[in-house]
């Protein structure tokens, strides 16, 4: 694996960034390993931010999280930065992101954990899938993985770095942020986000009676709760410390077909 890394608010090479506050690229990724060190090593190179990075289908991820951002904030069309103003840029990026983190942690928006009961209503299939993914991760990784900076003060916020859900069938970034927050009551930090996948991280496993209380909750998420794999899961997590959630409605595909970074570059 390759890191190049960037500094805060230089101009970005849209082929090779998100936008100003992608401090990191990783090439030729093969493991989840080697992410989780990766963002850890970025970590402590910005300890005054949150770290996100891009998940599955590198392309696909940042194609949607730009109209994700665009349905969530109005057009920039009274922006007063320059294309060629790199500080004026980064500084309205900046600024759109605390837009939405303040839409995100606005309690009268936010979506009720209740309300997301079935709303992934995965079929046996799917729940293999998500299982199959959970137990060997580096099947999730794109071979080529931004990694951003996002200026706000708390970990759940840092979707609003890279918001998703864009998709009518897909959970919204406001229903992302209610299962991320969710998932922090179990102990996990959300660390990354693809075109379909979410992926979670606690410094240390959950233990088996932790394992069995995240699971009841993913099957408020995911439905079917009499499948095996919700079993296989349970005996699973107490083994790791990543969890990774599907969150559009064909998330399996990701689960199942091969990831090709260079082709999926933005």
């Amino acid at each position: 694996m390759q890191m190049t890394t960037f500094e805060p608010g230089e101009p970005p090479v849209r082929r090779n960034r998100l936008d100003s506050n992608t401090v990191a690229r990783l090439d030729d990724v093969t493991t989840f390993a080697q992410l989780l060190d990766a963002l850890e090593l970025v970590r402590m190179d910005h300890p005054d931010a949150r770290i996100l990075c891009t998940l599955d289908d590198l392309g696909q991820c940042a194609y949607t999280s730009m109209h994700a951002t665009l349905g969530l904030v109005e057009a920039d069309s009274h922006d007063p930065h320059a294309p060629d103003d790199p500080a004026a840029t980064h500084h309205a990026e900046n600024a759109t992101v605390s837009r939405i983190a303040a839409l995100l942690d606005n309690l009268s928006t936010r979506v009720p954990w209740e309300s997301l009961r079935d709303t992934r209503n995965a079929s046996e299939d799917e729940l293999t899938a998500l299982v199959a993914a959970n137990r060997s991760p580096d099947r999730v990784v794109d071979d080529v993985v931004l990694i951003q900076r996002v200026p706000v003060d708390r970990d759940d916020l840092a979707i609003a770095g890279i918001p998703n859900g864009y998709f009518a069938d897909d959970w919204s970034t406001y229903d992302n942020h209610t299962v991320i927050r969710r998932m922090t009551t179990h102990g996990y930090r959300h660390i990354a986000i693809g075109a379909s996948l979410l992926a979670f991280a606690r410094p240390t496993p959950p233990t088996p009676e932790q394992a069995a209380a995240l699971v009841t909750d993913l099957t408020h998420l995911y439905g079917s709760p009499t499948a095996i794999a919700w079993h296989e899961l349970a005996v699973l997590l107490p083994t790791q410390r990543q969890l990774i959630l599907g969150y559009a409605e064909n998330f399996a595909d990701a689960l199942t077909t091969d990831t090709e970074g260079a082709a999926g570059q933005p």
